[in-house]
């Protein structure tokens, strides 16, 4: 196993050192031999989600692992190979995969990189770029990066999306969100603390089995959610009403725990419940935003018609997601896309859609809509869209809901932990003392 003997030992966190030279990044592709014994490493954010996408995966014949490594040297090695300017999210992007590459764990000769690009006009699709100099800098520029985008960014031979995989896909996308859905409503009152986690591990190594079967139907994916929702439903819970947390933000920082410092863990030891909008909404969104664009614009021609076939299909899913948790559970089920898009129409236009665009407000108004009264906006230090989107129509959504409390919470390597946790302390006597007021 190869080790790497280039690595930092002259760089300080927070100091990228660079040249000319550094700027001649050459793509190296993932070949289709690659394919055969070559392993991919996938880096958090959706922690159960992506355990399952890495499972699915060995289906189609690549050997996916999705990456656990936390903690400050994370955050330590991304500073030391991107600017400090540069997004939170790319850094921890960056810092764990650099640091995993570190570790002695993976042959570095038959490893490659894994993550999603969505070609907006953020900073997340130069992450790519950012990725493969690091790479350079860290003496790993041998090593291949892929692009799992749906809009031509990048191709690879070896690496190649098919209508089933995508569709497997959006199976462990919709299980992913049950499990949060249902398990962040358990957790906040069960009897016997650490039920709902252990139910929720149990289940997702299951699941992570199940998606690696051959063979999958819609139908049994019905049987296994209408389960699952069950199970959860039977957990003892003490029948106290808490106050209800929604978390909306830039999508990173909002999902990944590594990220938000967990940020659900900490709401529920403050005696909050956490609450948020899954996975399936933003992928809605981006198709959504694609057939918005055609019809403004004319663009997306040859796409539009797969954009609304995809827009349909998960149409269906989130229906029959909501069904199942309403006919076999008390929990509250996810808001129908179409709802949530209405929702947003009084507040944004729908042209709205760099980063979270349009969907951010939407998701406010959401939790709002349905009795949530205290609101964190979680975002990158510096990111453009949620500080022009998320601050820029807060001002409104207050002056429309006056007894809304929402908090916009920056995050990044220099944020001071206390002083989050200070403000979500806030957020929370705000809430309480407002139940008192007359």
């Amino acid at each position: 196993m190869e080790t790497n003997n280039n690595t930092t030992n002259n760089i300080e966190p927070g100091i990228s050192v660079w040249t000319e030279e550094d700027d001649k990044i050459t793509r190296v592709e993932f070949t289709a031999e690659m394919k055969k014994d070559y392993k991919i490493l996938l880096p958090t954010m959706l922690p159960r989600h992506l355990k399952m996408i890495a499972s699915l995966l060995k289906v189609y014949g690549y050997d996916a692992e999705m990456l656990e490594n936390t903690g400050q040297n994370v955050i330590d090695t991304g500073l030391m190979y991107v600017h400090n300017d540069t997004c939170y999210p790319a850094t921890l992007v960056v810092g764990q995969f650099v640091d995993a590459l570190n570790s002695g764990k993976y042959d570095l000769n038959k490893t490659a990189l894994l993550f999603t690009q969505t070609g907006g006009g953020c900073r997340a699709s130069n992450y790519i770029s950012l990725m493969r100099k690091a790479l350079k800098k860290a003496g790993y520029g041998h090593i291949p990066v892929i692009s799992l985008n749906f809009v031509g960014l990048e191709k690879n031979s070896g690496f190649k999306l098919t209508i089933p995989m995508i569709i497997r896909m959006l199976y462990a996308i919709v299980y992913g969100d049950v499990i949060m859905c249902v398990c962040n409503q358990a957790k906040a009152y069960e009897v016997n603390k650490g039920d709902s986690e252990k139910l929720a591990d149990e289940w997702t190594a299951k699941l992570v089995e199940q998606l690696a079967q051959k063979h999958i139907t819609y139908g049994k994916v019905k049987k296994t959610i209408r389960q699952m929702v069950r199970e959860f439903e039977a957990i003892p819970k003490t029948g106290e009403k808490k106050e209800k947390v929604g978390i909306v933000g830039e999508i990173y920082v909002k999902f990944s725990p590594l990220a938000n410092r967990y940020l659900e863990d900490y709401l529920l030891s403050e005696g909050a419940e956490p609450t948020m909008a899954g996975l399936v909404d933003f992928a809605m969104f981006y198709v959504y935003g694609r057939m918005e664009e055609y019809k403004m614009y004319r663009i997306h021609k040859k796409s539009v018609h797969a954009f609304r076939i995809a827009y349909k299909l998960m149409e269906v899913l989130q229906n029959d997601i909501i069904k199942i948790i309403k006919e076999e559970s008390s929990f509250d089920p996810p808001t129908e896309f179409k709802k949530t898009v209405e929702l947003a129409r009084d507040y944004i236009h729908l042209g709205v859609k760099m980063g979270e665009g349009w969907l951010l407000v939407a998701e406010m108004v959401e939790h709002i809509h349905r009795g949530t009264k205290s609101i964190v906006c979680t975002q990158p230090f510096g990111c453009l869209p949620n500080h022009i989107v998320g601050k820029g129509v807060t001002k409104l959504i207050k002056e429309r809901n006056p007894d809304v409390n929402i908090v916009a919470i920056d995050y990044d390597a220099s944020a001071s932990e206390i002083n989050q946790q200070n403000r979500l302390k806030l957020l929370l006597a705000n809430a309480e003392n407002s139940k008192f007021k007359i």
